[in-house]
């Protein structure tokens, strides 16, 4: 059985385009987030992760659940299955890349093809409630 590879994820959606990021050394971008350290909440996680990655603080009353998404992902050893659990929330803070992020990107549907197959599920489902161009 392949391993759970279990995430969080900020979806941050402005004008029918999502927030994206590369981390440092890798050529394939992602819903910004990450993976729990230790007996962390998902929300413990998204915050340290979208501080750690893109140096805002999101504002914590603001948070909620938007879908929790599972695929296997041919990229990773074993061909591992990823479940990340989607948030959206506003933050107080300039967005900008930290250290362990190259680049982000505000992405349309059209660069559905440029995020990992869990992601793609998440765009699916923002394109056909109108909120991804």
């Amino acid at each position: 059985m392949p391993a759970l590879i279990d995430t969080v994820a900020w979806v941050r959606v402005e004008g029918g385009r999502i927030l994206c990021a590369r981390p440092r050394g890798k050529s394939v971008f992602y819903i910004p987030g990450g993976k729990r350290e230790g007996a962390e909440s998902d929300l413990e996680t998204l915050l340290r992760e979208v501080e750690e990655e893109l140096t805002v603080a999101l504002l914590p009353a603001t948070v909620a659940h938007v879908g929790t998404y599972e695929a296997q992902d041919a990229g990773l050893p074993d061909a591992a299955v990823v479940r990340m659990s989607c948030y959206t929330g506003d933050y107080r803070g300039t967005l900008a890349a930290s250290s362990e992020i190259e680049e982000t990107a505000w992405f349309s549907y059209a660069d559905r093809p440029l995020v990992p197959p869990v992601d793609q599920l998440l765009f699916d489902d923002l394109k056909a409630s109108g909120e991804l161009d």
